[in-house]
Protein backbone atom coordinates (compact mmCIF):
# COMPACT_ATOMS: atom_id res chain seq x y z
CA UNK A 1 0.00 0.00 0.00
CA UNK A 2 1.34 3.33 -0.72
CA UNK A 3 2.27 5.41 1.80
CA UNK A 4 0.07 8.27 3.48
CA UNK A 5 1.12 11.67 3.97
CA UNK A 6 0.78 13.11 7.49
CA UNK A 7 -1.14 16.73 7.99
CA UNK A 8 -1.88 18.14 11.43
CA UNK A 9 -4.24 20.98 11.77
CA UNK A 10 -3.31 22.67 15.30
CA UNK A 11 -6.60 24.24 15.89
CA UNK A 12 -7.59 27.85 17.38
CA UNK A 13 -6.97 27.06 20.60
CA UNK A 14 -4.81 29.34 22.23
CA UNK A 15 -5.50 31.20 25.01
CA UNK A 16 -4.06 34.79 26.70
CA UNK A 17 -4.77 38.58 25.51
CA UNK A 18 -6.70 40.00 22.45
CA UNK A 19 -7.71 42.98 21.07
CA UNK A 20 -11.15 42.97 18.64
CA UNK A 21 -10.10 42.26 15.03
CA UNK A 22 -10.78 45.66 14.18
CA UNK A 23 -10.10 48.41 15.99
CA UNK A 24 -11.15 52.06 15.32
CA UNK A 25 -8.78 54.52 14.28
CA UNK A 26 -6.68 56.59 16.09
CA UNK A 27 -9.06 59.69 17.39
CA UNK A 28 -12.13 57.58 16.20
CA UNK A 29 -14.03 56.71 19.23
CA UNK A 30 -15.05 53.17 20.09
CA UNK A 31 -18.33 51.55 19.38
CA UNK A 32 -19.61 51.22 22.97
CA UNK A 33 -22.19 49.06 21.43
CA UNK A 34 -20.45 46.54 21.22
CA UNK A 35 -20.32 46.00 24.64
CA UNK A 36 -24.07 46.60 25.31
CA UNK A 37 -24.73 42.91 26.21
CA UNK A 38 -21.65 42.87 28.90
CA UNK A 39 -22.60 40.69 31.76
CA UNK A 40 -22.02 41.29 35.27
CA UNK A 41 -22.23 37.72 37.63
CA UNK A 42 -21.29 38.64 40.66
CA UNK A 43 -21.20 35.32 42.25
CA UNK A 44 -20.15 36.44 46.15
CA UNK A 45 -22.09 34.00 47.78
CA UNK A 46 -21.43 30.03 48.29
CA UNK A 47 -23.75 27.01 47.63
CA UNK A 48 -24.11 24.96 50.09
CA UNK A 49 -26.53 23.17 51.88
CA UNK A 50 -29.26 24.62 50.01
CA UNK A 51 -28.07 27.99 50.53
CA UNK A 52 -26.70 30.82 48.88
CA UNK A 53 -24.42 32.24 52.13
CA UNK A 54 -22.57 35.75 51.35
CA UNK A 55 -18.97 34.66 50.52
CA UNK A 56 -16.56 36.61 52.97
CA UNK A 57 -13.47 35.08 51.63
CA UNK A 58 -11.16 36.11 48.71
CA UNK A 59 -13.26 36.37 45.09
CA UNK A 60 -11.56 35.68 42.06
CA UNK A 61 -12.10 38.19 39.23
CA UNK A 62 -13.68 36.41 35.76
CA UNK A 63 -12.28 37.92 33.07
CA UNK A 64 -13.11 37.81 29.60
CA UNK A 65 -10.89 36.88 26.56
CA UNK A 66 -12.38 40.12 24.73
CA UNK A 67 -10.21 43.66 24.92
CA UNK A 68 -12.12 46.62 25.90
CA UNK A 69 -11.47 48.85 22.72
CA UNK A 70 -11.15 51.84 24.99
CA UNK A 71 -8.89 50.90 27.93
CA UNK A 72 -7.21 47.94 25.80
CA UNK A 73 -8.02 45.64 29.07
CA UNK A 74 -9.76 42.60 29.64
CA UNK A 75 -13.08 42.95 30.26
CA UNK A 76 -14.61 41.64 33.84
CA UNK A 77 -17.89 40.24 33.63
CA UNK A 78 -17.96 38.28 37.31
CA UNK A 79 -16.40 36.77 40.11
CA UNK A 80 -16.04 33.24 41.98
CA UNK A 81 -15.58 32.70 45.29
CA UNK A 82 -11.92 31.37 45.90
CA UNK A 83 -13.22 28.87 48.57
CA UNK A 84 -10.91 27.15 51.03
CA UNK A 85 -9.58 23.54 51.96
CA UNK A 86 -12.58 23.85 54.45
CA UNK A 87 -14.96 25.43 52.48
CA UNK A 88 -14.80 22.29 49.80
CA UNK A 89 -15.10 19.97 53.18
CA UNK A 90 -17.85 21.67 53.76
CA UNK A 91 -19.81 20.91 50.86
CA UNK A 92 -18.92 17.48 50.26
CA UNK A 93 -20.45 16.86 53.92
CA UNK A 94 -23.84 18.66 53.20
CA UNK A 95 -24.01 16.38 50.04
CA UNK A 96 -23.36 13.38 52.53
CA UNK A 97 -26.06 14.61 55.26
CA UNK A 98 -28.48 14.91 52.22
CA UNK A 99 -27.53 11.69 50.91
CA UNK A 100 -27.77 10.13 54.71
CA UNK A 101 -26.58 6.72 53.84
CA UNK A 102 -29.31 6.19 51.18
CA UNK A 103 -32.28 7.55 54.07
CA UNK A 104 -32.27 11.12 52.54
CA UNK A 105 -34.88 12.75 51.30
CA UNK A 106 -33.79 12.95 47.66
CA UNK A 107 -32.47 9.54 47.76
CA UNK A 108 -35.58 8.05 49.70
CA UNK A 109 -38.04 9.74 46.96
CA UNK A 110 -39.82 7.48 44.39
CA UNK A 111 -38.55 7.86 40.83
CA UNK A 112 -41.95 9.18 39.73
CA UNK A 113 -41.09 12.26 42.25
CA UNK A 114 -37.86 13.06 41.34
CA UNK A 115 -38.55 13.25 37.53
CA UNK A 116 -41.23 15.22 38.15
CA UNK A 117 -38.30 17.88 40.58
CA UNK A 118 -36.43 17.74 37.80
CA UNK A 119 -38.47 18.44 35.17
CA UNK A 120 -39.75 21.38 37.42
CA UNK A 121 -35.67 22.37 37.28
CA UNK A 122 -35.54 22.20 33.59
CA UNK A 123 -38.76 24.66 33.67
CA UNK A 124 -37.45 27.43 35.60
CA UNK A 125 -33.34 27.05 34.30
CA UNK A 126 -35.28 27.94 30.56
CA UNK A 127 -36.24 31.28 32.92
CA UNK A 128 -32.31 32.07 32.58
CA UNK A 129 -31.08 30.71 28.92
CA UNK A 130 -30.83 33.94 27.52
CA UNK A 131 -27.78 35.33 30.21
CA UNK A 132 -26.63 32.04 30.49
CA UNK A 133 -26.14 32.00 26.66
CA UNK A 134 -24.63 35.49 27.03
CA UNK A 135 -22.22 34.28 29.65
CA UNK A 136 -20.80 31.47 27.59
CA UNK A 137 -20.41 34.27 24.69
CA UNK A 138 -18.16 36.18 27.11
CA UNK A 139 -16.52 33.79 29.00
CA UNK A 140 -15.46 31.45 26.92
CA UNK A 141 -15.87 32.82 23.40
CA UNK A 142 -18.84 30.66 21.80
CA UNK A 143 -20.34 32.02 19.10
CA UNK A 144 -24.08 33.04 19.36
CA UNK A 145 -24.98 29.28 17.54
CA UNK A 146 -23.17 27.59 19.24
CA UNK A 147 -23.37 29.52 22.79
CA UNK A 148 -27.15 28.67 22.20
CA UNK A 149 -26.57 25.25 21.18
CA UNK A 150 -25.09 23.93 24.08
CA UNK A 151 -28.06 24.94 26.65
CA UNK A 152 -31.00 23.82 24.15
CA UNK A 153 -29.18 20.46 23.31
CA UNK A 154 -28.42 20.47 27.26
CA UNK A 155 -32.43 20.65 28.12
CA UNK A 156 -33.00 18.26 24.85
CA UNK A 157 -30.62 15.36 27.02
CA UNK A 158 -32.51 16.39 30.14
CA UNK A 159 -35.75 15.38 28.58
CA UNK A 160 -34.66 12.20 26.31
CA UNK A 161 -33.06 11.21 29.71
CA UNK A 162 -36.48 11.35 31.62
CA UNK A 163 -38.39 10.02 28.27
CA UNK A 164 -36.11 6.78 28.32
CA UNK A 165 -36.87 6.52 32.18
CA UNK A 166 -40.60 6.77 31.66
CA UNK A 167 -40.85 4.94 28.22
CA UNK A 168 -39.16 1.74 30.19
CA UNK A 169 -39.96 2.01 34.08
CA UNK A 170 -36.96 -1.01 34.50
CA UNK A 171 -34.21 1.80 33.85
CA UNK A 172 -35.28 3.03 36.98
CA UNK A 173 -34.30 1.43 40.76
CA UNK A 174 -35.40 -1.57 41.25
CA UNK A 175 -34.64 -4.66 39.68
CA UNK A 176 -35.26 -5.22 35.76
CA UNK A 177 -36.13 -8.47 33.65
CA UNK A 178 -34.10 -11.16 33.24
CA UNK A 179 -31.49 -10.47 30.56
CA UNK A 180 -28.24 -12.37 28.96
CA UNK A 181 -24.98 -11.12 29.44
CA UNK A 182 -21.68 -12.81 27.92
CA UNK A 183 -24.02 -15.81 27.62
CA UNK A 184 -24.69 -15.76 31.59
CA UNK A 185 -28.22 -14.74 32.82
CA UNK A 186 -28.57 -12.16 34.95
CA UNK A 187 -31.21 -9.63 36.46
CA UNK A 188 -29.63 -5.73 37.05
CA UNK A 189 -30.75 -3.65 40.03
CA UNK A 190 -30.06 0.42 39.45
CA UNK A 191 -30.13 2.84 42.05
CA UNK A 192 -28.16 5.12 44.07
CA UNK A 193 -24.92 4.76 44.96
CA UNK A 194 -23.99 7.84 47.41
CA UNK A 195 -22.11 11.51 46.53
CA UNK A 196 -21.09 12.36 43.31
CA UNK A 197 -17.95 14.89 42.61
CA UNK A 198 -18.36 16.26 39.49
CA UNK A 199 -15.77 18.12 37.25
CA UNK A 200 -16.65 19.84 34.26
CA UNK A 201 -14.24 21.12 31.32
CA UNK A 202 -14.03 24.69 30.32
CA UNK A 203 -15.38 24.23 26.37
CA UNK A 204 -19.03 22.58 27.26
CA UNK A 205 -19.10 23.79 31.61
CA UNK A 206 -23.10 22.94 31.26
CA UNK A 207 -23.33 20.33 28.67
CA UNK A 208 -20.70 17.83 30.27
CA UNK A 209 -21.84 18.94 33.66
CA UNK A 210 -25.48 18.07 33.06
CA UNK A 211 -24.68 14.65 30.89
CA UNK A 212 -22.77 13.60 34.26
CA UNK A 213 -25.10 14.88 36.96
CA UNK A 214 -28.46 14.52 35.88
CA UNK A 215 -29.22 11.01 35.73
CA UNK A 216 -26.80 10.76 38.41
CA UNK A 217 -29.54 13.15 40.16
CA UNK A 218 -32.38 11.15 38.81
CA UNK A 219 -31.31 7.50 40.65
CA UNK A 220 -31.05 9.67 43.92
CA UNK A 221 -27.67 10.44 44.28
CA UNK A 222 -26.51 14.08 45.73
CA UNK A 223 -23.37 15.90 43.79
CA UNK A 224 -20.58 18.30 44.41
CA UNK A 225 -20.16 20.25 41.85
CA UNK A 226 -16.78 21.91 40.93
CA UNK A 227 -16.92 24.84 38.91
CA UNK A 228 -14.98 24.91 36.01
CA UNK A 229 -12.22 28.72 36.58
CA UNK A 230 -13.35 29.17 33.18
CA UNK A 231 -16.82 28.84 32.52
CA UNK A 232 -18.50 28.19 36.49
CA UNK A 233 -20.39 31.82 35.39
CA UNK A 234 -23.32 29.58 33.76
CA UNK A 235 -23.19 27.84 36.78
CA UNK A 236 -23.66 30.58 39.22
CA UNK A 237 -26.69 31.57 37.37
CA UNK A 238 -28.45 28.44 37.82
CA UNK A 239 -27.64 28.26 41.92
CA UNK A 240 -31.26 30.47 42.63
CA UNK A 241 -32.91 27.92 40.53
CA UNK A 242 -31.18 24.76 42.04
CA UNK A 243 -31.63 26.01 45.76
CA UNK A 244 -35.75 26.58 45.27
CA UNK A 245 -36.35 23.62 42.96
CA UNK A 246 -34.53 20.51 44.92
CA UNK A 247 -33.91 19.65 48.98
CA UNK A 248 -30.99 20.66 50.84
CA UNK A 249 -27.67 19.76 50.07
CA UNK A 250 -28.37 17.73 46.88
CA UNK A 251 -26.71 19.77 44.97
CA UNK A 252 -23.45 21.80 46.51
CA UNK A 253 -20.69 23.99 44.70
CA UNK A 254 -17.10 24.51 45.21
CA UNK A 255 -15.02 26.93 42.95
CA UNK A 256 -11.21 28.22 43.14
CA UNK A 257 -8.19 26.48 43.03
CA UNK A 258 -8.71 22.90 42.11
CA UNK A 259 -5.36 21.94 44.12
CA UNK A 260 -6.77 23.61 46.90
CA UNK A 261 -10.05 21.92 47.13
CA UNK A 262 -10.46 18.51 45.63
CA UNK A 263 -7.83 16.91 47.20
CA UNK A 264 -9.01 17.34 50.70
CA UNK A 265 -12.51 16.52 49.21
CA UNK A 266 -11.23 12.88 48.07
CA UNK A 267 -9.61 12.28 51.44
CA UNK A 268 -12.69 12.82 53.27
CA UNK A 269 -13.65 9.30 51.61
CA UNK A 270 -16.83 10.98 51.20
CA UNK A 271 -16.97 10.68 47.45
CA UNK A 272 -18.74 7.78 46.30
CA UNK A 273 -18.89 8.02 42.45
CA UNK A 274 -16.17 10.68 40.56
CA UNK A 275 -17.09 12.08 37.52
CA UNK A 276 -14.63 13.67 35.88
CA UNK A 277 -13.74 15.24 32.19
CA UNK A 278 -10.00 16.48 31.74
CA UNK A 279 -6.48 15.25 31.58
CA UNK A 280 -5.04 11.60 32.84
CA UNK A 281 -2.89 12.75 35.18
CA UNK A 282 -5.54 14.81 36.89
CA UNK A 283 -7.92 11.76 37.34
CA UNK A 284 -5.24 9.44 38.48
CA UNK A 285 -4.51 12.36 41.25
CA UNK A 286 -7.49 11.88 42.52
CA UNK A 287 -8.37 8.61 42.54
CA UNK A 288 -5.07 8.34 44.44
CA UNK A 289 -6.17 10.92 46.82
CA UNK A 290 -9.18 8.68 48.22
CA UNK A 291 -8.32 6.48 51.27
CA UNK A 292 -10.45 3.89 49.61
CA UNK A 293 -9.74 4.10 45.58
CA UNK A 294 -11.13 0.48 44.82
CA UNK A 295 -14.55 1.49 46.45
CA UNK A 296 -14.97 4.79 43.93
CA UNK A 297 -17.00 4.40 41.25
CA UNK A 298 -15.19 6.50 38.37
CA UNK A 299 -16.89 7.96 35.12
CA UNK A 300 -13.68 9.96 32.84
CA UNK A 301 -13.49 11.29 29.66
CA UNK A 302 -9.54 11.53 29.03
CA UNK A 303 -7.98 13.27 26.97
CA UNK A 304 -7.59 12.34 23.33
CA UNK A 305 -5.90 12.37 19.78
CA UNK A 306 -7.99 11.84 17.46
CA UNK A 307 -7.59 11.11 13.64
CA UNK A 308 -9.05 11.15 10.13
CA UNK A 309 -8.16 9.51 6.99
CA UNK A 310 -8.59 10.45 3.60
CA UNK A 311 -7.92 7.85 0.94
CA UNK A 312 -7.69 7.95 -2.60
CA UNK A 313 -11.06 7.53 -4.08
CA UNK A 314 -12.26 10.62 -1.65
CA UNK A 315 -14.51 13.30 -2.70
CA UNK A 316 -11.47 15.91 -2.08
CA UNK A 317 -14.17 19.00 -1.32
CA UNK A 318 -16.01 17.06 1.01
CA UNK A 319 -13.24 15.79 2.80
CA UNK A 320 -11.92 18.75 3.54
CA UNK A 321 -15.35 20.54 4.70
CA UNK A 322 -15.38 18.00 6.86
CA UNK A 323 -11.56 18.14 7.97
CA UNK A 324 -12.50 21.64 8.82
CA UNK A 325 -15.54 21.03 10.77
CA UNK A 326 -14.33 18.18 12.78
CA UNK A 327 -11.00 20.20 13.32
CA UNK A 328 -12.35 23.45 14.18
CA UNK A 329 -15.48 23.87 15.47
CA UNK A 330 -15.15 25.97 18.48
CA UNK A 331 -12.09 27.04 17.75
CA UNK A 332 -10.93 22.85 18.02
CA UNK A 333 -11.23 23.00 21.48
CA UNK A 334 -13.22 19.65 21.81
CA UNK A 335 -12.03 16.32 22.95
CA UNK A 336 -13.56 14.89 19.45
CA UNK A 337 -11.99 17.41 16.95
CA UNK A 338 -10.18 16.43 14.18
CA UNK A 339 -6.11 16.45 15.83
CA UNK A 340 -3.96 14.08 13.24
CA UNK A 341 -5.40 14.19 9.23
CA UNK A 342 -3.46 11.07 7.53
CA UNK A 343 -3.75 11.45 3.36
CA UNK A 344 -2.89 9.08 1.12
CA UNK A 345 0.19 10.04 -1.31
CA UNK A 346 -1.78 10.50 -4.15
CA UNK A 347 -4.24 13.32 -3.64
CA UNK A 348 -1.84 14.52 -0.22
CA UNK A 349 -0.54 18.08 -2.38
CA UNK A 350 -4.21 19.24 -3.38
CA UNK A 351 -5.72 18.18 -0.36
CA UNK A 352 -3.46 20.81 1.54
CA UNK A 353 -4.25 23.28 -0.72
CA UNK A 354 -8.08 22.88 -0.77
CA UNK A 355 -7.17 22.91 3.31
CA UNK A 356 -5.64 25.93 3.65
CA UNK A 357 -7.54 27.67 1.20
CA UNK A 358 -10.75 26.27 3.11
CA UNK A 359 -9.18 27.52 6.57
CA UNK A 360 -8.46 31.02 5.56
CA UNK A 361 -11.67 32.01 4.01
CA UNK A 362 -12.85 30.95 7.82
CA UNK A 363 -14.55 34.40 9.48
CA UNK A 364 -12.49 35.60 12.57
CA UNK A 365 -14.87 38.73 14.87
CA UNK A 366 -16.32 38.45 18.10
CA UNK A 367 -18.74 35.53 19.20
CA UNK A 368 -21.62 37.45 18.72
CA UNK A 369 -21.13 38.21 15.28
CA UNK A 370 -22.99 36.71 12.74
CA UNK A 371 -21.20 33.75 10.56
CA UNK A 372 -18.16 34.00 12.90
CA UNK A 373 -15.86 30.48 12.72
CA UNK A 374 -12.67 31.53 14.59
CA UNK A 375 -13.23 33.59 18.19
CA UNK A 376 -10.89 34.86 21.11
CA UNK A 377 -9.99 31.87 23.51
CA UNK A 378 -9.95 32.35 27.27
CA UNK A 379 -7.31 29.79 28.15
CA UNK A 380 -3.99 31.56 29.04
CA UNK A 381 -0.98 29.13 29.17
CA UNK A 382 -1.81 27.20 25.60
CA UNK A 383 -0.15 30.04 23.35
CA UNK A 384 2.96 29.01 25.24
CA UNK A 385 1.83 25.39 24.54
CA UNK A 386 0.92 25.34 21.08
CA UNK A 387 4.39 27.47 19.91
CA UNK A 388 6.27 25.03 21.65
CA UNK A 389 4.61 22.19 19.50
CA UNK A 390 4.94 23.77 16.32
CA UNK A 391 8.73 24.85 17.29
CA UNK A 392 9.42 21.33 17.88
CA UNK A 393 7.79 20.00 14.60
CA UNK A 394 9.11 22.26 12.36
CA UNK A 395 12.83 21.79 13.79
CA UNK A 396 12.17 18.40 12.94
CA UNK A 397 11.25 18.88 9.20
CA UNK A 398 7.73 19.38 9.03
CA UNK A 399 6.31 22.36 7.47
CA UNK A 400 3.98 25.82 7.61
CA UNK A 401 1.45 24.92 4.82
CA UNK A 402 -0.59 28.00 5.32
CA UNK A 403 2.30 30.28 6.73
CA UNK A 404 1.75 33.19 3.57
CA UNK A 405 -1.83 33.22 5.29
CA UNK A 406 -0.67 34.08 8.78
CA UNK A 407 -0.95 30.32 10.28
CA UNK A 408 0.46 29.75 13.28
CA UNK A 409 0.45 33.40 14.22
CA UNK A 410 -0.80 34.80 17.49
CA UNK A 411 -2.63 37.84 18.17
CA UNK A 412 -3.17 37.76 22.27
CA UNK A 413 -6.03 35.23 22.76
CA UNK A 414 -6.43 34.72 18.43
CA UNK A 415 -4.43 32.32 17.32
CA UNK A 416 -5.04 31.63 13.60
CA UNK A 417 -5.05 27.76 12.94
CA UNK A 418 -2.07 26.46 11.94
CA UNK A 419 -1.77 23.70 9.35
CA UNK A 420 1.27 21.41 9.40
CA UNK A 421 2.52 19.41 6.52
CA UNK A 422 4.75 16.28 7.10
CA UNK A 423 4.77 15.77 10.89
CA UNK A 424 6.21 11.98 11.49
CA UNK A 425 6.06 10.29 15.01
CA UNK A 426 9.08 11.10 16.48
CA UNK A 427 7.24 14.52 16.88
CA UNK A 428 5.79 15.57 19.63
CA UNK A 429 2.48 16.99 17.42
CA UNK A 430 2.20 13.36 16.27
CA UNK A 431 1.38 12.01 20.18
CA UNK A 432 0.57 14.92 22.51
CA UNK A 433 -3.07 16.54 22.30
CA UNK A 434 -2.78 20.07 20.89
CA UNK A 435 -5.65 20.81 23.07
CA UNK A 436 -6.49 19.26 26.63
CA UNK A 437 -9.90 20.03 28.23
CA UNK A 438 -9.75 20.56 32.06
Amino acid sequence: MPALAIILVVAAIAAGEWQCPSLPPAGVQPDSSRYASKPSVIGNFKFVGGVLQKYSGELDQVASPIFDESTGERIIIGSLPRMSAEDAVEAVEAAAKAWDGGQGVWPQMSLAQRIATVEKLVVELWSVRDEIVNVLMWEIAKNSGDAAKEFDRTMDFVGATIAALKADPTLGQGFNGWTEVSGVSVRVRRGPIGVMLGLAPFNYPLNEMYAMLIPALLMGNCAVLKLPAIGGLAHVLTAEVLGRVLPPGVINFVSGAGRTTMGPIMQTGLVDVLGFIGGANGADALIKAHPKPHRLKVFAQLEGKNLGIVLPDADLETAVAQCVLGGLSYNGQRCTAIKLIMVHETIADEFVNQLVARISSLKVGLPWEEGVSITPLPEQKKPQILEALIADALAKGAKLANAAAGGGELRGALFTPAVLDGVTPNMRLFHEEQVIVV
